[in-house]
């Protein structure tokens, strides 16, 4: 790291016009995180502003410092959502006419919540990039001025304030201060006055595997250009970094760390459990990378500061990180596993399964020889997926371990069925029961061994009740046996086998 020092950018924040608009938000410790971590997690909560973002600071700082015939002609921004509504903000407190030029993926609530502060949005593009260069043709059309959302000093010194407010709120020492990295706005504001008051504290960026253009900036020792970036982190989804974020990062901040969309979910899922605030994927980025840097670095009894820097998800999004956070949390891993298609085999397997919880299973009959299941196993460390693994192939039921593949956890999971011809006397049946340990075990003992399992399909939601889907192929003659095993077993059922969308995609006679 270079020790240039910018003493203008300390002037710069500490003359920022932010608290027109902006609040001093909280420093709060995060006490199941820091348990867990070994360190006290503290997290500066900038989902609290307004806009439930920390963009508010430095939108209105460039604002409030434009001229007054540059505020009649109206201002101009491109953004992915967050700098939408800090500009829109900003626009409505200083009575000035805003366009915000938002890419087509930008999330609804992030566009909603733009119109309803009375700025106009035009969609244009798949990405911030093509928003960009939407919006900078514009800006030359109308003679409108260009409120850039990261390279413009004035904005830079706006999002320092955050840095600033730190270190006024925790005057004992600080072992690093974690922060989402994007086009590199809010680094270098915080890394430019940070490391002029604080040198000794570490300044760490975070970036999502699938948007690393300041990384690869870092690298190559200028700004390049990624060819295309991934949207999950939508906050973060830069192309290219801006030529001064990218001068002051250089010089001030101490390293990057990288994280992948499980470990930002299992981010979103832990900032929830201490604060039961939900932060959109960017939002989450610093405690992520908080995590992954102190378990890499073996950190222990230290002060980590995480800006949990916005909140604004989409609510239907929620459905994919819940799936997803047990993985990045290390705490579910799946598997494919290979059966033997005769009868006790699945029995033998939930035996090796014991008395760890199974997350999800998914399995339907396909051939006379071996069945291949789906299964997600509850875990506790890195270590334990291998180890199931191998418990499961010694005893002669192949596994492969997919708990890092992408195609397997996000649709083969999902794939797993079909129509099989040797599904003969299928009942389709769907049955709810309290989700306690022993539960699914007491559902198995309870059949009986001569009918065979043809589909299975279960996956544990947290809930106090379990759901789960049983295809069972029981003859004919059976019947008054299988009515009297749903009423023994006790547990809520419905007896699909007529479902029309079972007898479309499923179901073998139809």
């Amino acid at each position: 790291m270079s020790a240039t020092p910018d003493a203008d950018y300390l002037r710069r924040v500490l003359n920022a016009r932010v608290y027109d608009v902006a609040s001093e938000t909280p420093l709060e410790r995060a006490p199941e995180l820091s348990a867990r971590l070994g360190n006290e997690l503290l997290i500066k909560r900038e989902d609290l502003q307004a806009v439930f973002s920390f963009k508010v600071r430095g939108a209105y700082n460039k604002m409030v410092n434009l001229s007054a015939e540059q505020l009649a002609r109206g201002v101009i921004a491109s953004s992915a959502g967050n700098h939408a509504q800090g500009v829109a903000l900003a626009a409505n407190r200083l009575g000035c006419d805003a366009t915000i030029v938002m890419p087509t993926s930008a999330p609804s609530v992030k566009v909603d919540a733009v119109r309803a502060r009375g700025a106009d949005v035009v969609l244009h593009g798949e990405s911030y990039s093509d928003a960009f260069a939407h919006a900078d043709q514009l800006r030359a059309e109308r003679g409108l001025t260009f409120v850039h959302p990261f390279d413009d000093p004035d904005v830079i010194a706006g999002q320092g304030t955050i840095g600033m407010e730190i270190l006024r709120q925790h005057g004992k020492p600080i072992e690093a201060i974690f922060l989402a990295v994007g086009g590199g706005g809010l680094i270098a504001g915080v890394a430019a006055y940070v490391k002029q008051v604080r040198p000794d504290i570490s300044i760490i960026g975070v970036q999502h595997a699938e948007s690393t253009a300041m990384l690869q900036s870092l690298e190559a020792g200028h700004p390049i250009e990624l060819d295309d970036v991934g949207l999950f982190s939508d906050g973060t989804a830069v192309r290219r970094v801006g030529d001064e974020t990218f001068r002051l990062v250089q010089a001030f901040v101490d390293d990057i760390v990288v994280v992948d969309t499980d470990e930002t979910c299992a981010a979103i899922k832990d900032v929830f459990i201490d604060t039961r605030a939900l932060l959109e994927p960017a939002g989450a980025l610093a405690i992520a990378g908080a995590k992954k840097w102190a378990a890499t670095h073996d950190v222990t009894d230290t002060t980590l500061v995480a800006v949990a820097c916005g909140a604004n998800i989409n609510f239907d999004r929620l459905r994919f990180v819940s799936e997803r956070a047990e993985l990045g949390e290390q705490r579910e891993a799946v598997f494919a596993v290979t059966i033997p298609e005769e009868p006790g085999s699945f029995r033998r397997f939930c035996d090796l399964v014991g008395a760890r919880d199974v997350t999800e299973f998914n399995y339907r009959i396909g051939d006379d020889a071996d069945a291949h299941v789906f299964v997600g196993i509850q875990t506790t460390n890195d270590e334990e997926p291998a180890e199931v693994a191998a418990t499961f192939s010694d005893a002669g039921f192949p596994a492969i371990d997919l708990t890092k593949d992408e195609l397997a956890k996000a649709h083969l999971r999902h794939l797993v069925g079909g129509k099989s011809p040797l599904a003969s006397d299928e009942m389709l049946y769907r049955f709810e029961f309290p989700e306690r340990p022993g539960a699914l075990m007491r559902f198995l003992a309870a059949m009986n061994p001569n009918w065979n399992i043809s589909l299975f399909h279960y996956r544990s939601h947290g809930a106090d009740t379990a759901r789960v889907l049983v295809g069972m192929q029981v003859p004919p003659s059976d019947a008054e046996a299988f009515d009297a095993f749903i009423a023994e077993l006790g547990y809520r059922s419905w007896d699909e086998t007529a479902n029309a969308a079972y007898r479309l995609f499923l179901a073998t006679d139809a």
